[in-house]
């Protein structure tokens, strides 16, 4: 959230998408004081219980509270969630690190997907593609996530901004080995995002990414045709019936060069915005 807040690039025009990405910035701050205690996952995937299950992973200088619409979105469609909190400062690994002690936890007859905003999304492939987690995740989701780095990281060299400089070791080592593991990812950015410049760098090799237009970084939080896109991957790994990773014989997989990836530009509601 606070690189949007105070390093957000480009300047924009007073227009709606402005307007509601400031509100959702107010959003994000009110949201912030909740949540900062883990959410534990179920125990087990009991009969008629949920059998997938969503890790939320916050961005910079917020809290797992800003998550709470989309979980409550994910609720309704009977979709079990969990989170945790990292403190400003946290190295991305480090938050991939914490999300690994998290997963460990999870039963191992429930599917895991993860869903990072900003910062949070580079931790969930790092896990994925560097500690392991692709033998237990079904699909990496990101939200306004900077795999090709952020000129606004320039202004911040230091701690976790270090994380995000394009030609950084970090990010260098992240795209390299993207299709190196079996598990998919999908990106959604906003049009409109202050952070992610250009948008173009919320590509990872290989991967859709989704464009919402007229949609800012912070905004991506509370887009419901974002939040209904996530249930929908989410469904499609349940009517395809994948078991967990965990369990599955997960064959050798040779990595390949990158691929072009798809570029959807989500129309949804363009008119309107």
């Amino acid at each position: 959230m606070l690189f949007g807040l105070l390093f957000g690039g480009r300047p924009k025009p007073l227009d709606r998408a402005t307007a509601r990405e400031a509100l959702a910035t107010l959003h994000e701050v009110v949201l912030m004081p909740y949540d900062l205690a883990t959410a534990k996952p179920p125990k087990a995937a009991a009969a008629g219980g949920p059998k997938d299950l969503v890790v939320f992973l916050h961005g910079f200088c917020a809290s797992p509270g800003v998550f709470r619409p989309f979980r409550e979105r994910l609720a309704r469609d009977g979709i079990a969630s969990a989170s945790f909190m990292h403190l400003p400062g946290t190295s991305v690994t480090g938050i991939a690190k914490k999300l690994a002690s998290l997963v460990a936890t999870i039963p191992e007859d429930i599917r895991v997907h993860i869903v990072g905003h900003s910062l949070g999304g580079l931790a969930a492939r790092w896990y994925v593609q560097e500690l392991g987690g692709e033998h237990r995740v079904s699909r990496t989701m990101s939200l306004g996530s900077p795999f090709g780095g952020t000129e606004v990281a320039r202004r911040f060299p230091i701690f976790v901004g270090k994380d995000l400089q394009r030609d950084g070791a970090f990010l260098t080592q992240l795209r390299a080995r993207a299709q190196a593991v079996s598990t998919p990812h999908v990106s959604f950015v906003g049009s409109r995002d202050s952070v992610v410049i250009p948008i173009e760098g919320a590509l990872l090799a290989g991967y859709p990414l989704v464009v919402r237009p007229n949609v800012g970084h912070n905004a991506m939080l509370y887009d419901p045709p974002t939040m209904d896109a996530v249930v929908e991957l989410v469904r499609e790994c349940a009517t395809a019936g994948h078991r967990p990773k965990a369990v599955e014989a997960t064959p050798p997989r040779v990595a390949t060069p990158p691929l072009a990836a798809e570029v959807i530009v989500d129309t949804t509601r363009a008119a309107a915005e």
